[in-house]
């Protein structure tokens, strides 16, 4: 147990003559819990794609239980027993959960015909080592997503795992979820299994990290042990190289006269008699459990969701707001909460995902004018400060934290008036996090009406002018700024109340 599971020496690889990793080196113990951080664009990626043979590295030394490994390829890393659980899940809904753990991997009987007894069978007994409870029988997308992430790490203990790489493993969770799934890697620790964690979530790694490994430009800036951290603060400024007294850059701005207007609105079994005004110039946060009608909310707004009943009233005049043509027209853009599902298209370029709702100001007779649509796609790639080496980069190949910010620029090229952001910062790391939040507060300054929904707590206090508070579809209050405290806002998410 006192030899490593896994080392990387001296790491470095280059595209092109860029490169994105540089000397990077890393030690993991077996039982060990070793987060690595960094922000959005710091060479995290491109080094879980080096552990797991997606690249080749350009020089260095990779050992595995001290035998070096001269080449990296996803097959020859699986058989090492590297397994990476993705932040974008891979399963198979259609299949049932023990298909999907034995997936490409399934026991044959001596005819060799898939023993669908025996699948069934080790499928109950890992689960059983996990202490989960799972029908393996069951359908998989009828199961919840914290579950499907069980399932993950279940094919890889299916397949002798010995390093498992967790890449923002809770950020679709709820705090329920988020308690099963860190429970789950105490078993695995125990196991003997090292497990290699990225997280944007400094709670969750100090919590149940050893030791940190801090990345910041595709260096390698230092590894310690958790117990050596004084706190947040210290690895922000490690992985900043600033230091970082205010994540928000909340500004206070002027707040006008009511912009939009929402009375009694009903969606059977999702909303419940929904009211409230957002005013030129204000952020409102929307606060409550997963489940508490929230995203639904938002997806009313721009046409994704019909509703039952209730009106709703721009400038004072009713509107019929029957898809997202519709809310464009209107001057309403919308930040989704799965920026890779419903936000981007991943195989069009930067430039295409920027100006997708916006084209019709570059349409010149019938032709889209490429330099206008160019230039003020660039624009907004400076003012963002979005990294990148050209427009025309794939965008999936962007960080998560550059992604949400060419969505972001989308909207503001369009002019929008209203503004809805639904978690705009899930997956993003702190430096990146503190950008976008300083572009929303310039926003509102410049009379943009925002509505902001988050699970995290600090954004909504750091961020709002108001905040709604919504339980199981009800609205549960509405906080005004003086009143706008974590303990207000989980009283009323709770069903409690607040005291003036």
């Amino acid at each position: 147990m006192n030899q490593p599971i896994l080392e990387l020496k001296h790491i470095v690889k280059e595209f092109f003559g860029n490169r994105a990793l540089s000397n990077v080196s890393l030690t993991l113990m077996p039982g060990s819990v070793h987060a690595i951080v960094g922000e959005n664009g710091a060479g995290k990626s491109t080094f879980i794609k080096i552990l797991t043979g997606a690249y080749s590295k350009t020089s260095g030394e990779i050992y595995v239980e001290g035998q070096p490994i001269s080449q990296m390829d996803p097959m020859v890393s699986k058989k090492l027993g590297i397994h990476c659980i993705y932040q974008e899940l891979n399963v198979a809904n259609d299949l049932t959960v023990s298909e999907n753990v034995f997936l490409g991997n399934q026991p044959v009987n001596k005819f060799g015909l898939i023993d669908w007894k025996k699948m069934n069978s080790d499928t109950k007994d890992i689960f059983a080592s996990l202490q989960l409870r799972i029908d393996p029988k069951q359908l998989v997308r009828e199961i919840s997503i914290a579950q499907k992430q069980m399932i993950e790490i279940a094919r890889a203990i299916s397949q002798q795992a010995k390093v498992l790489i967790m890449d923002e493993p809770t950020s679709s969770l709820s705090d329920r979820e988020i308690e099963i799934l860190l429970a789950l890697i105490e078993e695995l620790k125990q196991q003997g299994i090292g497990i290699l964690y990225i997280s944007h979530r400094m709670d969750e790694i100090f919590r149940i990290a050893d030791t940190v490994t801090v990345l910041r430009d595709g260096q390698h800036i230092k590894t310690m042990p958790l117990n050596q951290v004084s706190g947040v603060d210290e690895l922000v400024e490690l992985m900043a190289n600033r230091k970082v007294a205010d994540y928000f850059n909340k500004v206070e701005a002027p707040i006008g006269e009511p912009v939009l207007k929402v009375e009694g609105l009903n969606k059977r079994g999702v909303l419940h008699n929904i009211s409230f005004e957002l005013r030129k110039g204000e952020i409102l946060g929307v606060a409550g459990l997963v489940g508490s009608g929230r995203t639904e909310i938002a997806m009313a707004l721009f046409g994704l969701l019909k509703k039952d009943g209730g009106t709703i009233c721009i400038d004072g005049k009713p509107v019929d707001i029957r898809g997202p043509r519709d809310a464009i027209k209107l001057g309403i853009g919308f930040v989704t909460e799965n920026r890779k599902e419903t936000g981007l298209t991943l195989k069009m370029s930067v430039r295409e995902n920027m100006t997708l709702p916006t084209l019709k100001q570059f349409d010149r007779f019938l032709w889209i004018n490429r330099k206008e649509e160019t230039g003020a796609a660039e624009v907004y790639r400076k003012l963002l400060n979005i990294k990148t080496t050209t427009l025309e980069q794939t965008i999936s190949n962007l960080s998560g934290g550059n992604q949400q910010k060419a969505i972001l620029a989308r909207w503001m090229i369009q002019g929008t008036r209203i503004l809805i952001l639904d978690e705009p910062c899930r997956g993003v790391d702190v430096g990146a996090k503190a950008e976008i939040f300083a572009q929303i507060s310039k926003l509102a300054q410049q009379g943009v009406t925002v509505l902001m929904i988050s699970s995290e707590i600090q954004e909504i206090v750091g961020m709002s002018d108001r905040v709604m508070v919504m339980k199981e579809g009800h609205m549960a209050g509405m906080l005004e700024k003086s009143m706008i405290t974590p303990d207000h806002i989980l009283k009323l998410a709770f069903g409690g109340a607040t005291s003036a």
